[in-house]
């Protein structure tokens, strides 16, 4: 750099109302192809790049070449360094929303909509079933208290039972969702303050919690597709929201181990739900042909005739996943590394 200019650059930045003339030089020397600060902005500036070769972290509207059962489901678990082992003898599954890389090909409003997705071999999709853990411990029972005197209030309050419609299943799956979306955002945000104020590494969990809550606004948005709410709708949204939020909220502070088993055992339901809303879809009581929104086949990876019972399918996946993530999540010490791998979607 020349001697001239580094008395100028000097200058500027010595005199305190003379910001504009080092902005100025500052763009001169980036226009200049031999400036460091060119090659520095070629460096990162991903619209330099051809289109269509952004690699962008977890977006899964392209599948990867193979998919993950292809490859022989093999991956690193936490805490054992460099030993690679098989994700099908009993290691703890990944959180459904964790990365996949692929390449973007899609507009931006769909890159925006969601930081990570979900892809599911179809055929496992098919052996989701209802399950349940059996309480172990004062916060399991607590958790499942919780989820079983809530579930028996909101099957009174929605007429839950063999004869919903399509509009009931709506009403019903909206609502839900819009609270399904609360505890992952809480208790990430919560440990990201948490690890803020003890300035301490979280060890992996914050990623984990956030995204399961973006999963499930992804479910949400997606079931926006087919039905807008009226506005008394989304005014009790708007009050339960703000009523479960404060109450998780203080809840998690106090007693981490039994929200993480109220998530579970919330998941276990919604799993049982789907399941029900899929019979009624194979007996022709529900969705019949109808096509999945563009949104779904964007965020599941779905094929352009894939319909609504394979969006069920993919939410189901989804809350599976959600269950053992907490149920784990409620086993392990808070202080320990998060124990999900990454790059899989699949439970065991």
């Amino acid at each position: 750099m020349s001697r001239p200019l580094v008395m100028l650059l000097q200058q500027a930045a010595l005199a305190p109302n003379n910001m504009n003339m080092m902005a100025r030089m500052m763009g001169t020397l980036a226009q200049s192809n031999a400036s460091p600060l060119y090659q520095l902005r070629n460096s990162w500036n991903p619209l330099l790049l051809a289109p269509n070769q952004l690699q962008l972290r977890g977006f899964a509207g392209l599948a990867p070449p193979e998919s993950a059962v292809q490859k022989g489901d093999q991956n690193r678990h936490v805490g054992e360094p460099g030993q690679d082992t098989n994700y099908n003898t009993g290691y703890v599954a990944p959180h459904p929303s964790m990365p996949i890389t692929s390449i973007y090909t899609r507009s931006a409003a769909d890159l925006n909509e969601a930081h990570v997705k979900a892809v599911y071999d179809l055929a496992y999709l098919e052996t989701i079933k209802p399950s349940h853990v059996p309480p172990k411990d004062l916060a399991d029972r607590v958790g499942l208290t919780a989820v079983r005197f809530s579930r028996w209030t909101f099957d009174k309050v929605t007429g839950y039972g063999p004869k919903m419609t399509e509009a009931s299943w709506l009403t019903r799956i909206i609502f839900l969702e819009t609270v399904a979306g609360v505890p992952g955002m809480v208790s990430g945000m919560l440990r990201h303050l948490h690890s803020l104020r003890l300035m301490r590494r979280d060890k992996g969990w914050i990623p984990c919690l956030l995204e399961e809550a973006e999963n499930e606004r992804m479910h949400l948005i997606t079931f926006f597709e087919i039905r807008q709410p009226s506005v008394i709708f989304r005014s009790l949204v708007l009050l339960a929201q703000g009523i479960f939020f404060n109450f998780y909220f203080i809840a998690y502070l106090l007693w981490p181990k039994a929200c993480h088993a109220f998530v579970g055992y919330l998941e276990e339901e919604a799993v049982r739900t789907y399941t029900h809303a899929l019979r009624d879809i194979d007996e022709g009581k529900l969705w019949v042909g109808t096509p999945a929104p563009s949104i779904a086949q964007q965020y599941w990876g779905l094929k352009p005739e894939a319909t609504m019972r394979d969006v069920i399918l993919c939410v189901r996946a989804d809350e599976a996943c959600h269950s053992h993530v907490n149920h784990t999540l409620k086993a392990v010490k808070a202080t320990d590394a998060n124990p999900f791998s990454l790059g899989k979607a699949q439970l065991p």
